[in-house]
C-alpha cells in the first residue's frame, strides 16, 4: 500500500487540507499514475464552495487536470504500458456505451459518476482511518498518486513535458472545442468570447484556427485583454456592453456566435440580442446554480433561429482531440506554454487560487515534487 500526500475537501465550504492518504494499488482496468503537473481550475473551486452545480460526495482529493507517468497497472489494461506519459481527461471515455458508439464521448455515461469520485468499479482507492476518499473526476490529480481508470486517460509522446501538457486536460479541450465543434465556428464569422481566463483563451485560439475574421475578448481585467491578442483575439472590452457598437455595425450587425467560458449571470440575456439570425450562444462555463441560469425572452430565439448550446470539454472526443492539440502545438499553431502564467508547489495550493480569482493567472499549474 502507498502512501501519498494530497490536497483535500472534507466538506462543502470546507478549506483545502494537506494530508497523508493511503492508496490501494489498481484493480483490474485501473492504473497507478505519478502526477506530474496539475492545472489549477476554477471548478475545483466552486467543488469546494459548493456551487459546481452537482452532487459531490465528500471528502474528495481534488483536481481533475493533468499528466503524468505510469507506475502500475491492472489486469485488463489494453496498450498502457508501466513507463508511458499520459494525460488525463476530467470527461471519461468508455468506447463502449451508446454516447461514445455515436462519437459523443464527451457525454460517456461514466461521466455520470464524477462527481461522486468512485471509479468505474464503484471503488474508492484513496483512504485514510477507514474513511474512503473520492477523487475529482475519477482522477485526483491534486495527489502526486492516484489510482484511475484507464478510460480516463491517453498516452502521449515523450518528448513534451508534462508540464506542458497537463492543460489538455481541460482548459485547452474545453475552449478550443466551444469555438471549433460546439459553436460551429467557419471562415468569416464574427466571434465573441466571455472570460479570458484558460478556457477563454483557447476558444479564442480555436475561433482563430477556425477562419473567424474578428474574435472579440470580453473581460473586465486589462492585462487579460492585453495578454489575448496573442492567442487570437482582434479586440477586447470590459463589458458586453461596451463591445455592443462594434457588434452591430460589423457587416451582419452581430456575433455570429457568443462563447460564454465565465460565469457572469447578466451575459445570456444581453448575448442573445447581439446575435445575428442563426447565432448561437455556447456556454462552457459553469457556476453557482443559485445565480447563474438562464432568463431569456424565448421569441426572438424562434423568430431569428437562433440557439443555445451546452459545452461540456468542448464537445471534444478526446482520444482524437489531444493528439490534435498536440500536432498544433508542434506546428506552431496552438499555444499552450505561454497559457501558464505561474507554476506551483501542492503547498501553494492556496495562494494559487487566491491569483486566479484575482484574475492575475490566465492558467496556474501545480508541480509534484
Amino acid at each position: 500500500m502507498l502512501t501519498t500526500r494530497a490536497a483535500v475537501i472534507t466538506d462543502s465550504g470546507a478549506q483545502w487540507e494537506l494530508i497523508d492518504l493511503q492508496l490501494d494499488p489498481p484493480g483490474p482496468g485501473e492504473l497507478l499514475v505519478e502526477f506530474v503537473a496539475s492545472g489549477l481550475c476554477q471548478s475545483d473551486e466552486s467543488m469546494r464552495k459548493g456551487t459546481l452545480g452537482g452532487q459531490v460526495r465528500y471528502p474528495i482529493v481534488g483536481g481533475h487536470e493533468g499528466a503524468g507517468i505510469v507506475r502500475e497497472v491492472g489486469v485488463g489494461v489494453q496498450d498502457i504500458a508501466v513507463g508511458d506519459h499520459i494525460v488525463c481527461s476530467f470527461r471519461p471515455s468508455c468506447g463502449r456505451c451508446d454516447f461514445c458508439a455515436v462519437g459523443k464521448s464527451y457525454v460517456c455515461a461514466l461521466s455520470r459518476r464524477t462527481m461522486l469520485g468512485a471509479l468505474p468499479s464503484g471503488e474508492f482507492r484513496f483512504h485514510r482511518d477507514g474513511v474512503r476518499y473520492g477523487a475529482s473526476a475519477m482522477l485526483g490529480t491534486f495527489s502526486k498518486y492516484a489510482v484511475i481508470s484507464q478510460s480516463s486517460c491517453l498516452v502521449v509522446q515523450k518528448d513534451i513535458p508534462l508540464h506542458t501538457l497537463a492543460v489538455l486536460g481541460c482548459a485547452v479541450p474545453t475552449g478550443w472545442g466551444a469555438a471549433v465543434n460546439t459553436a460551429q465556428v467557419r471562415p468569416g464569422d464574427v466571434v465573441v468570447v466571455v472570460g479570458a481566463g484558460g478556457v477563454g483563451m483557447n476558444a479564442c485560439q480555436g475561433a482563430q484556427i477556425a477562419g473567424a475574421s474578428e474574435v472579440i475578448v470580453i473581460d473586465p481585467v486589462q492585462a487579460k485583454l492585453e495578454a489575448a491578442a496573442a492567442f487570437g483575439a482582434t479586440a477586447g472590452y470590459a463589458s458586453l456592453a461596451e463591445a455592443s457598437d462594434v457588434l452591430l455595425s460589423t457587416r451582419r450587425g452581430g456575433a455570429d456566435a457568443i462563447i460564454l467560458t465565465a460565469a457572469v449571470p447578466s451575459i445570456p440575456a444581453e448575448a442573445i440580442a447581439l446575435l445575428v439570425p442563426g447565432g448561437n450562444l455556447t456556454i462552457a462555463a459553469l457556476g453557482d446554480p443559485a445565480t447563474f441560469r438562464l432568463d431569456v425572452p424565448i421569441a426572438p430565439m424562434a423568430l431569428r433561429n437562433l440557439s443555445i448550446r451546452g459545452s461540456a470539454i468542448g464537445s471534444s472526443n478526446f482520444r482524437d482531440t489531444i493528439p490534435r492539440l498536440i500536432e498544433l502545438y508542434r506546428d506552431g499553431k496552438l499555444k499552450l506554454d505561454e497559457l501558464v502564467t505561474k507554476h506551483y508547489t501542492l503547498d501553494e495550493i492556496e495562494p494559487g487560487f487566491d491569483d486566479l480569482a484575482a484574475g492575475r493567472n490566465l492558467r496556474g499549474v501545480m508541480l509534484h515534487s
